[in-house]
């Protein structure tokens, strides 16, 4: 997510709350500043993605250009899903059998690795990061080390859902079928935070 300003932040909450649109001598009016501080912010708004033109009113004077909020601009506000979606994993982890849900997490490990296109025609030193950057992004603190016995592997050391592998531990084939399939490689987790070590460990074979 592109980082913008506290007053940007507010012209986009305006634009919430008027999803028809707004024009600029508008939030210059509720914002108390001026037209051409807020035409600026509407640039870098418009340039980003985050509002868009959407019609033009013509008045007596000379037309004035009506912004409505895009879609990047509405996900610009947070979203709390973890917790509606940590019930909904554990409610169905509790009424399937246990290689039905290995076999489930497995499935949505690999289909999240299927849209990620850009894994594509790599060489494996080239995915091992872009694969860092992408469990990095869905909240896991990876990192590449070499283990005790002096093997070169990924390490997690966090678990998004901690808690959650602990009482359903085949939570942990999402992550292998992610890298798995990313990599295109064999994948052991040798260490794994469910089972009490201080980190999930990925031994990658070819690595």
């Amino acid at each position: 997510m592109n980082k913008i300003s506290q007053r940007q932040h507010e012209i986009l909450e305006h634009f919430l709350t008027h999803k028809r649109g707004l024009c600029i001598e508008e939030l210059a009016d509720k914002l108390e500043i001026s037209r051409t501080a807020v035409q600026q912010h509407f640039i870098t708004l418009e340039n980003e993605g985050y509002i868009e033109k959407n019609s033009v009113t013509k008045t007596a004077g000379r037309p004035m250009g009506n912004y409505a909020i895009t879609d990047k601009g509405i996900n610009h506000f947070p979203k709390q899903y973890s917790w509606f979606s940590e019930l909904m994993l554990e409610d169905l982890l509790e009424v399937v059998s246990e290689k039905d849900g290995e076999i489930y997490m497995t499935k949505l490990g690999n289909k999240l690795a299927g849209q990620l296109h850009q894994f594509e025609e790599k060489p494996l030193n080239e995915r091992i990061p872009m694969l860092m950057d992408i469990m990095n992004d869905l909240g896991f603190v990876v990192q590449e080390t070499v283990n005790e016995n002096q093997q070169k592997c990924l390490q997690a050391c966090n678990c998004i859902y901690h808690d959650l592998a602990k009482k359903h531990p085949q939570i942990c084939k999402f992550d292998l079928a992610l890298i798995k399939t990313t990599l295109n490689e064999s994948v052991e987790l040798s260490r794994c935070m469910a089972k009490d070590d201080a980190v999930c460990e990925f031994l990658i074979s070819n690595y």
